[in-house]
């Protein structure tokens, strides 16, 4: 369950005491694990694996009461927020949160940035790779009227010196804002992180393997990425005779091998501070990646290019010795993807709601699983159980049931939790929505559709003691306790 969606009053979920008890909750019902979305600062589309930054922390995630009760946000700034976010309490409203939660924090900003000034500084200097040029992006885009870099004034869009430093010169102050801002985010982040490891909680971090297109990272790191413009997707198969065109600028590995893959290094050190494991999402794209033309409309003349392979995983040893790495090795497989995988030793993924096809044949049905995996009863991209299994074609109930010995509608979604609990992959990662056997409704993510996702939040008592209790006994029941 991402952070977007834990419960609380400020129209999405936050770092603050609704975390805390999410976290109380998981130690409750014996859990070990608990995996979130990414928790960079989100664009256009909400989408949590299409950043601003992916060094920086998402703003909206900031708890105002916890900045309240620490003196750094005036009692008028919090009684605002109760007039700001007064929406449905199951779902995000992104543009409440883009219109609102600017206008607190720089109330915040306002009231306790100079009293804080020393703190500022010690994590600029912390963070001095990446901060600067973040916070600059942040108000040139501001300045620019939220504009894609690619259509800023050349200068700037090409990051021309004497541009860069006149812009920061006379933006100097709200320069130091969007400082401030990253500030209260890990400083939130931080204190969330430890309270969880205290409690026996592990934090399983997201990592996209791609930058946005309009990003600070790709307007900084233009010598890092494919010379010719081509951009990520997936090729056409059985759900989508176009492919997938996902418009993220691609990756020059040649430049990047030069430097040792120094930016990467730099990336998955940040990422490995604030959790415990890291999902490094799409890693079938280190063995071979699709690579689509430049201005190309759909994703049917993209080709299939060699990716770094293991080399890129060496050197990461090399650099940060032995990391908690895990590999999400779903979609179009080849077998130098699964010997990429066994040669880095990385745990992979299997999802059950793909694992019934009426034939038997798939390798996601727990009986053929090996120990080194993760399961899932399903990921964000899915639907919940509920509404997956509504959905499912006869032949493949036929199958389900079957393999079930009988098929219970009413609990199929803890069917499906006791078979993954059961299997005997290392860990077992279930959407909080199927613990509570949410329909269709409540899905988290619908690819390949732009409106209407990342929007699902968990409402104060949802998580109650009976499913906490249930949890426990079944988690218990198969030896996965914390």
């Amino acid at each position: 369950m991402g952070i977007s969606s834990l419960p609380g009053r400020f129209g999405i979920g936050t770092l603050g005491a609704g975390a805390r008890e999410f976290v109380d909750r998981l130690q409750a019902s014996r859990q070990t694990y608990w995996q979130i979305l990414p928790i960079s600062p989100t664009g256009f589309g909400d989408s949590p694996y299409q950043a601003f930054s992916v060094f920086a922390g998402n703003p909206y995630f900031i708890d105002f009461n916890d900045l309240y009760q620490q003196g750094l946000l005036p009692r008028e700034a919090l009684d605002l927020c109760d007039r700001l976010f007064m929406g449905d309490p199951c779902a995000v409203d992104y543009y409440a949160q883009f219109d609102g939660k600017c206008r607190v924090l720089h109330l915040a900003y306002e009231h306790s940035a100079d009293g804080l000034a020393d703190e500022i500084a010690s994590f600029r200097r912390r963070h001095a790779d990446w901060i600067d040029d973040y916070a600059l992006y942040m108000v040139l885009k501001s300045v620019q009227g939220m504009k894609s870099f690619h259509e800023w004034p050349r200068e700037i869009m090409e990051r021309r010196p004497d541009a860069l430093e006149a812009a920061a010169r006379s933006l100097k102050k709200e320069i130091h804002y969007h400082i401030f801002v990253q500030y209260l985010f890990f400083r939130q982040w931080e204190a969330l992180h430890r309270y969880a490891n205290e409690k026996g909680i592990h934090i399983i971090g997201d990592m996209p393997i791609y930058m946005a297109p309009d990003s600070a990272d790709a307007w900084t790191e233009r010598d890092l990425l494919d010379p010719q413009g081509r951009v990520a997707g997936c090729p056409p198969d059985y759900f989508s005779e176009t492919g997938q065109l996902w418009g993220n600028p691609l990756y020059d590995w040649d430049a990047l091998r030069k430097t040792g893959y120094a930016w990467w290094v730099r990336r998955i050190a940040h990422q490995m501070s604030m959790c415990d494991h890291l999902r490094v999402d799409h890693f079938r794209a280190f063995e071979s990646y699709y690579a689509i033309p430049a201005g190309a409309k759909t994703a049917v003349t993209g080709e299939w290019l060699p990716g770094p392979g293991i080399d890129f995983f060496r050197k990461l040893k090399d650099a940060l010795g032995d990391l908690p790495l895990i590999a999400e090795d779903l979609g179009y497989l080849t077998p130098g993807v699964f010997e990429l995988l066994h040669a880095t030793g990385f745990p992979g993924l299997k999802v059950l709601q793909f694992a019934f096809a009426p034939d038997g044949s798939s390798s996601y049905l727990p009986h053929r699983y090996e120990k080194n995996c993760l399961v899932y009863t399903g990921t964000h991209d899915n639907d919940t159980t509920v509404g997956w299994y509504r959905e499912l074609g006869s032949a493949e109930k036929a199958f389900l049931d079957a393999y079930l010995d009988g098929v219970d509608e009413r609990r199929v979604h803890w069917q499906l939790i006791r078979l993954a609990m059961g299997s005997v992959a290392d860990v077992c990662v279930i959407p909080m929505q199927d613990f509570l056997g949410l329909p269709a409704s409540a899905r988290m993510n619908r690819p390949q559709t732009a409106q209407g996702n990342w929007q699902w939040r968990l409402l104060p008592d949802q998580f109650d003691d009976k499913i906490v209790q249930e949890l426990a006994r079944v988690t218990g029941l198969f030896g996965r306790s914390g």
